[in-house]
């Protein structure tokens, strides 16, 4: 049974991550047009002075947390060999980051020009460029938590005047005169 739980979870996981695996590069590419040389490597200088990579540095510290997790909550009595192994696997699937990286250059390739991608190496290597690169992760965070929390605040706002809306409403209906009666055979209007 143990091992039974243990495979549907990796089944899942391995699923997942087929999927991924499968439908990323899809879904890139479909979008990509040939880029030169030239661009991908002007591209590389810019991601790499504004720090884009970076916000992918835990994908797979993560993913094999959550391997590791969910085979020890499947055999319990296995953790350490469960540890052992997924940090093996996780350490030959390190040599695939490359991967995800030349996607990225890829996509960035595929959006400005050479002369446009120097201009913004340019200017993520100089002072203010690389206060933004470093400060954008935490900016982006603190946006998204503001964003959460109008969004809360208006959905809570929404719904109170929805609600008095219909309250008034059902009130008014309340209080008008009702319809007077069809006669009989005839068809109210």
């Amino acid at each position: 049974m143990v091992l039974k739980n243990c495979l549907k979870a990796g089944t899942r996981i391995a699923a997942a991550a087929l999927v991924a695996v499968t439908l990323l590069p899809v879904m890139v590419n479909a979008q990509d047009k040939e880029v030169s040389e030239a661009q991908l490597e002007a591209a590389r200088k810019v991601v790499v002075a504004n720090k884009a990579l970076d916000a992918f540095d835990e994908i797979l510290p993560l993913m094999a947390e959550q391997t590791r997790t969910i085979f020890i909550q499947a055999d319990p009595f296995k953790s350490d060999e469960v540890s052992a192994i997924t940090n093996e696997v996780a350490l030959k699937l390190a040599a695939k980051r490359k991967d995800l990286n030349e996607m990225i250059y890829k996509i960035w390739a595929n959006r400005f020009s050479v002369e446009e991608l120097e201009q913004l190496a340019e200017f993520y290597n100089s002072p203010i460029g690389q206060k933004l690169a470093t400060e954008t992760p935490s900016i982006t965070a603190l946006s998204i938590g503001a964003a959460r929390q109008w969004q809360d605040q208006i959905s809570t706002e929404m719904v109170s005047l929805v609600r008095e809306e219909m309250q008034k409403r059902d009130q008014e209906n309340a209080d008008a005169p009702a319809a007077p009666a069809a006669p009989a055979g005839k068809p109210a209007q």
